[in-house]
């Protein structure tokens, strides 16, 4: 049994659903999502309350049940609020510029590295921070991640770009010969 896909969702008044056939259609404020009913998976829309049941009890058909339940949730979530992520780039000359909705880095190469967002996602960029938000919770972290994985940060200083309140776990550099003997 899911302990997820048990728990029905509340549906707050902001947001519409409609579902048709296998899939689910939110609409809100923000903008509008679609998300597929998994297999084996049936949705039922009563009251204000969106829940989720599963057709037969195989073990797909209760994994698909949680994972449902979460992406509706997450859609809800997104329709109404959004998401967003947010990352730092640290390192002397290390900048980044918005011409538009694209990106241009100066992180360190011999060339500057352009980033086109994909539809759907706003960026914002103020000083060396970078805001990555959308209504689509995979499509932010996705982006957030490709644009960290353009210049990581590495262990020794800790220059490139990083999530927000993310760790960097430090290494110590190499200790002067002079010093051992």
């Amino acid at each position: 049994m899911s302990k997820i896909g048990k728990k029905p969702i509340n549906i707050p008044q902001e947001v519409e659903i409609k579902i048709h056939g296998n899939v689910l259609e939110f609409k809100g404020k923000n903008g509008s999502l679609r998300v597929e009913i998994l297999p084996f998976i049936k949705a039922e829309l009563k009251d204000n309350t969106l829940s989720f049941d599963v057709v037969n009890d195989s073990r797909q058909a209760k994994a698909n049940w949680g994972t449902t339940r979460a992406l509706a949730q997450n859609a809800i979530i997104g329709v109404k609020d959004g998401f967003s992520k947010i990352l730092e780039i640290e390192g002397v000359g290390y900048k980044v510029s918005a011409e538009g909705n694209n990106l241009t880095f100066n992180i360190g190469f011999s060339h500057p590295v352009k980033f086109i967002p994909p539809e759907g996602i706003k960026i914002s960029v103020e000083k060396n921070i970078i805001k990555v938000s959308g209504i689509d919770k995979a499509l932010v972290g996705k982006t957030a991640a490709e644009i960290r994985s353009l210049k990581k940060p590495e262990p020794y200083k800790g220059k490139g770009i990083k999530y927000r309140g993310e760790i960097i776990r430090r290494k110590e550099g190499k200790k002067a010969a002079a010093t051992a003997k």
